[in-house]
């Protein structure tokens, strides 16, 4: 781990982001970002790169298959000792997952294999079994589950793309009050900074295929889901 002190400095001289959805544009760039982020001790700045990696889609190769996609998660939280880190990368796949498996559904995909790697995280196979439900049975633990089938099945994808990137905000946000001043915060407040660049990246010409990327982002067949994918980072 690196020097506190760094830590704290880094954090402090941070401008903080606006709420979400009223943001015009990020804190500071992305290039004035790196630099503040040189402080980094080495290994810190390797979990950095490792957690940014695992949840942008456009680090994977497009011809990765879904197993190949897993087996390479599975791998990179090995290496991943930071367990608030983890914790945030598992649910934000969590999500993705059972995003895929609504997409799947509506394209009329029966239930999958047992034996079929489509998605990653601890519901995997309560969503294989309970397939033809609704929310999976899952309402306690994604109460938005119903929502995001009513858009998905209305083809309401700017609706859809605030679900999901609320969601994401939320998953990193409730870990902020645990973690201030410390590397965890440093990447908070990264994976803040690429939601806030998503949202204010979106314009009227990119809507309809930046909202698809978004409602897409699962772990099924993502090799075509992503074909168009045009922003950086998360």
């Amino acid at each position: 781990m690196g020097d506190a002190n760094a830590y704290v400095m880094l954090i402090t001289g941070l401008p903080r982001p606006e709420a979400l959805f009223r943001a015009k544009r990020p804190p500071l760039s992305r290039l004035k970002l790196n630099r503040r982020l040189r402080v980094l001790a080495p290994d810190d700045a390797e979990t950095l790169e490792r957690v940014e990696q695992i949840l942008t889609w456009a680090s994977m190769p497009m011809s990765m298959t879904d197993a190949q996609f897993v087996a390479s998660v599975r791998a990179a939280m090995q290496t991943i000792n930071n367990e608030t880190l983890r914790l945030i990368v598992r649910d934000r796949l969590e999500i993705r997952t059972c995003i895929a498996a609504l997409r799947r559904r509506l394209r009329g995909e029966g239930r999958p294999s047992p034996n079929n790697v489509w998605g990653y995280g601890r519901w995997r196979e309560h969503i294989r079994r309970n397939w033809s439900e609704t929310s999976f049975r899952l309402d306690n633990v994604f109460p938005w589950l119903r929502e995001a089938d009513r858009l998905l099945r209305a083809g309401d994808s700017l609706a859809m793309q605030r679900l999901l990137l609320d969601l994401v905000w939320k998953n990193v946000n409730r870990h902020v009050g645990e973690h201030e001043f410390d590397f965890e915060a440093v990447v908070i407040y990264v994976l803040k900074w690429d939601i806030v660049d998503r949202w204010v990246r979106h314009d009227s010409g990119l809507a309809t295929e930046r909202c698809d990327e978004l409602s897409e982002s699962g772990l099924g067949e993502f090799a075509n889901l992503f074909q168009h994918q045009q922003y950086q980072s998360n």
